[in-house]
């Protein structure tokens, strides 16, 4: 029933005036102008509103909240994935005989929300030697390619790799109930 009226009032709100999406490219102006004045931030304002009336962003259902403690757990283990990734790709790359392999591996999502979806697909992509080739938000799948694969071992780690990037992206911005969802289907797993 709850969720009935939140999507209810979610499409409502589609196209409409949209404050946040205001605000934020009137930051992006400002920043482009590089000089914060009176006129660049109302100009801003402007044309953020002039934007947003033109071509409206679609709503995103999003119910959950900040978690500080799994907000920094999720971007220092981003940080960290990013050296051993830069590194191995850099060997491969200048090395005389390189491992051939990569592969294309579908991971199926636990949550069906596209916002998680979208945080997922771009951390796992901004990842050295990774990148989401194909997203498909029906069936909730991410189609990655990965970087030197040679073995269904390293296929089996790249899926369980992209669900605990899910898992992170979920108890650092999660509901309780969504988090409770990862915990179960780790636990069953």
């Amino acid at each position: 029933m709850m969720a009935r009226v939140r999507a209810r009032i979610s499409s409502r709100r589609r196209g409409g005036w949209q404050p946040r999406a205001i605000i934020a490219l009137a930051v992006v102006w400002v920043l482009l102008w590089d000089r914060i004045t009176l006129g660049n931030v109302v100009n801003g304002l402007i044309i953020g509103a002039v934007i947003t009336q033109i071509f409206p962003l679609p709503s995103i259902q999003y119910f959950g909240r900040i978690h500080p403690w799994g907000l920094i757990k999720l971007l220092a283990r981003f940080f960290y994935d990013l050296v051993p990734a830069a590194i191995h790709i850099s060997i491969a790359t200048l090395s005389r005989n390189p491992r051939r392999g990569g592969s294309i591996v579908e991971v199926q999502l636990r949550t069906h929300s596209e916002f998680y979806m979208t945080i997922v697909a771009t951390l796992v992509s901004l990842v050295p030697g990774s990148f989401v080739v194909e997203a498909r938000r029906s069936a909730n799948v991410l189609y990655v390619h990965w970087f030197d694969v040679t073995s269904e071992e390293d296929v089996a780690g790249i899926r369980a790799n992209a669900l605990a990037v899910e898992a992170r992206v979920v108890r650092a911005i999660g509901s309780a109930e969504e988090i409770e969802l990862i915990s179960r289907s780790e636990e069953a797993a």
